[in-house]
C-alpha cells in the first residue's frame, strides 16, 4: 500500500501536477492543508484533490478563506461554489486505518491548541509520540520530515506548492509512504509554474 502525500498547495496547480506525476501510481493521496492561499482559491487545485478521491484536511488557509473574514473572497466571480462546499466539508483532523495501520492527519500539531510550527529541529517534534496512531501526518512548516518518536512514525512532506525549506535548497517536495515497511521517499523538484 502506497500513500502519496502533499501538503501546502497554497494555490499551485502546476506544483500538485508535478507531485502527482513524480508520486507515481499511489493507493490512496493526502493533502494536510493549506490547498488553498489566504483568500485566493484554485478551482484546479480543489477539483484535482477531489477528483482523486483525496483525504483533505483544513489548514489555517481554509479557516480563514472559509471564515467570516473570507465572505468577500468567496463570493468573487469564477470560484466553483460546489467546490468551496467540497472543501469547507473536510475536517481540521483525520483519523484513519489503512493496511493495520492507525493514521492521524493534522495541520500543525495533534494536540491543542493547534496552530504551532513545529519545525525539524523543535523539541516539540518528541510530542508527537504522544498521538495515538502509528503513523502522523503534518505539514503547516513548508520543511521535510521523516522521524520516529517512540512507536510514531512522523512525516511532514515539505510543501508542493510553495517552497520555503532551505535544507532542500527551497525546492518543492511530497513524499510516498510504503505501509508495509514504513519507508519513506520524499521527492524535491523545481516549481513548474
Amino acid at each position: 500500500m502506497r500513500l502519496g502525500i502533499v501538503s501546502d498547495l497554497h494555490c499551485n496547480a502546476a506544483g500538485l501536477a508535478e507531485a502527482l506525476r513524480l508520486m507515481g501510481d499511489v493507493d490512496e493521496l493526502f493533502c494536510l492543508g493549506d490547498s488553498i492561499w489566504e483568500y485566493r482559491f484554485s478551482n484546479e487545485v480543489i477539483r484535482t484533490l477531489k477528483d482523486r478521491r483525496a483525504h483533505v484536511i483544513l489548514g489555517n488557509h481554509e479557516e480563514a478563506f472559509l471564515g467570516p473574514h473570507g465572505a468577500r473572497a468567496r463570493a468573487r466571480d469564477g470560484i466553483d461554489a460546489e467546490l468551496v462546499g467540497w472543501l469547507a466539508a473536510r475536517p481540521h483532523r483525520l483519523e484513519l486505518e489503512i493496511a493495520g495501520k492507525r493514521l492521524l492527519l493534522v495541520h500543525s500539531t495533534p494536540w491543542e491548541p493547534r496552530g504551532a510550527y513545529v519545525h525539524p529541529d523543535s523539541s516539540l517534534l518528541a510530542r508527537f509520540a504522544e498521538a495515538d496512531a502509528d503513523v502522523v501526518l503534518y505539514g503547516h512548516t513548508h520543511e521535510q520530515v521523516v522521524r520516529r518518536f517512540g512507536s510514531v512514525l512522523v512525516i511532514n512532506p515539505g510543501s508542493a506548492g510553495d517552497a520555503r525549506d532551505h535544507r532542500n535548497g527551497r525546492l518543492l517536495s511530497c513524499a510516498v509512504l510504503d505501509l508495509a515497511s514504513d519507508e519513506t521517499q520524499v521527492i524535491d523538484f523545481p516549481d513548474p509554474q
